[in-house]
């Protein structure tokens, strides 16, 4: 025979390095898929293209969530997932700030003195996810629901993205 003898020390000790880097690389496979980006955007990209008001909510299955100018990632156990938006008129609106209310529901004129008020606060938002220091600077947040409202008023016509 010309085959190499199984007690060999080397032949074990490669077979058990074998088996070790093995259960390494299964062991950090994840154990769910990615999150459902596409969704959330195409949630967002539906109610920005429908006539105002136009309102939709997404329900997110994902531990966190950001959404930029740009598009939406969820982060899950099984990764990290992004979507972009096929509009360029999406704002994400903060939970605290003042277009909040509007984002739900409310209309423009119960927290803003006017149309202009009303582009002044959608500009500052919009300025604040776009800034020069890249998505990165957007923080990652646990909500669970996606609110998103197409609003017009004035000059300004806007799809509020909320994540509450």
């Amino acid at each position: 025979m010309i085959d190499a003898p199984l007690d060999v020390w080397y032949a074990w000790l490669g077979l058990a390095v074998a088996g070790a880097v093995t259960l390494g690389v299964v062991s950090g496979l994840p154990t769910a898929p990615p999150p459902d980006a596409v969704s959330a955007a195409a949630t967002v990209d539906t109610v920005a293209a429908a006539d105002p008001p136009a309102t939709a909510r997404y329900r997110i299955a994902a531990d966190r969530v950001r959404v930029t100018v740009r598009g939406v990632s969820l982060r899950a156990d099984g990764g990290t997932a992004f979507a972009a938006f096929g509009t360029d008129s999406v704002v994400p609106v903060e939970p605290d700030g003042p277009l909040a209310g509007v984002a739900l529901g409310d209309h423009p004129d119960g927290a803003f003195e006017g149309p202009g008020a009303f582009a002044v606060a959608v500009s500052t938002a919009r300025a604040e996810r776009t800034s020069t220091r890249g998505e990165s600077a957007v923080d990652w947040t646990t909500g669970r629901t996606l609110h998103v409202r197409h609003v017009s008023w004035g000059e300004t016509d806007v799809t509020l993205v909320l994540v509450v």
